[in-house]
């Protein structure tokens, strides 16, 4: 088996920067300290358009049908990711409280209406699965968002994240929430994802395993397609037992229609970096957000090509900055520093 590169070469050749580069995006993070669960928030209180694309089998989400290019809406307000699987949706009324008590939301006869998609992972076995996100935690969120570069690894959404699970949790790793930022020309591209995947995450760069099912001494990772392809099939899983969600933004000015292409283009992030994807397990989901702050009309042959590559750094920081945890009963989750 190759060594894998030190965490160190990792870092220096993962893109930096944070979704927050982008003008108009503001990023909260809410962590449970009764268990590693959580929620992320999106501020985009002024309104940015925004589209979708969902390619995992088990989705849980909001007010996705809203973005399609057809429909009246075309702007969004904020979009919520957050543990908890279904329950966590309940994070973005949080985030609705908000904005309506600021003043934030689509003109509607006499009042605003905050436009809050969503879209949930499943992070239940982490602790005890009757503590989950809630309205009140998606409040928070919002209030504690700002424009600095956001926190990554184990906090907000990704604090209860894991990777790795096709051969059970107790051979899985830590994943988390990680962000990226790019140039395009005139206009700047960013990332940020919650890494929760049946699979495992990938090095773009080798092919090689940073984060996923673990030997049964715990000690290295064995790739999953790998170890199936040799006749190590993994025993059944429940569906909707993980998801990665994210979001991908830029300034530039896009049509709903190339938002959602925008969200296509990072769905290839997560196929350079997570594998298995888009499985009959996960709910994968991308949003795409265009705040159009540059002015500058989108080159989506630039942007879609820019889009999956900062889409697959956040993922990889997702699990750099991970932290192991251990839950009560004896389950211990490694991060990725762990087995460095």
């Amino acid at each position: 088996m190759t060594e894998r590169p030190s965490l160190e070469a990792i870092r220096a050749r993962t893109l930096g920067g944070a979704i927050t580069d982008v003008p108009g995006i503001r990023i909260g993070h809410f962590t449970d300290t009764r268990r590693p669960t959580g929620c992320t928030v999106v501020l985009t209180e002024n309104g940015a358009t925004a589209g979708v694309d969902v390619r995992g089998a088990a989705p849980g989400t909001r007010e996705t049908d809203l973005l399609d290019p057809s429909n009246l809406v075309d702007k969004v307000h904020a979009i919520m990711l957050s543990g908890g699987s279904a329950f966590g949706l309940d994070a973005a009324s949080g985030a609705m409280r908000w904005l309506d008590a600021h003043g934030f939301g689509f003109p509607a006869a006499s009042v605003r209406v905050p436009i809050v998609p969503a879209a949930v992972l499943f992070d239940l076995p982490v602790g005890d699965p009757s503590i989950r996100p809630d309205a009140e935690a998606g409040y928070q969120a919002c209030e504690a968002a700002s424009d600095s570069p956001p926190a990554e690894g184990s906090v907000g959404a990704g604090a209860g994240a894991t990777v790795g699970k096709l051969y059970g949790m107790d051979r899985a790793m830590k994943g988390g929430i990680g962000t990226a930022s790019a140039r395009a020309g005139a206009v700047t591209i960013g990332a940020i994802v919650a890494v929760n995947a049946v699979g495992d995450v990938m090095d773009p760069m080798t092919g090689g395993v940073l984060a996923g099912a673990r030997s049964p001494d715990g000690r290295t990772c064995i790739g999953s397609t790998r170890a199936m392809l040799a006749g190590q099939m993994p025993p059944g899983i429940g569906a909707g037992t993980a998801t990665t969600i994210g979001v991908v933004a830029t300034d530039a000015v896009l049509t709903k229609a190339q938002a959602r292409k925008l969200a296509q283009h990072a769905h290839d992030g997560y196929a350079r970096t997570i594998d298995p994807v888009h499985t009959m397990w996960d709910g994968d989901t991308i949003f795409g957000l265009a705040t159009g702050r540059s002015g500058e009309a989108g080159d989506m042959m630039a942007l879609g090509a820019i889009a999956a590559q900062v889409m697959a750094a956040a993922v990889v920081r997702a699990v750099l900055g991970a932290k192991g945890v251990s839950i009560p009963g004896g389950l211990t989750i490694p991060a990725m520093a762990d087995l460095a």
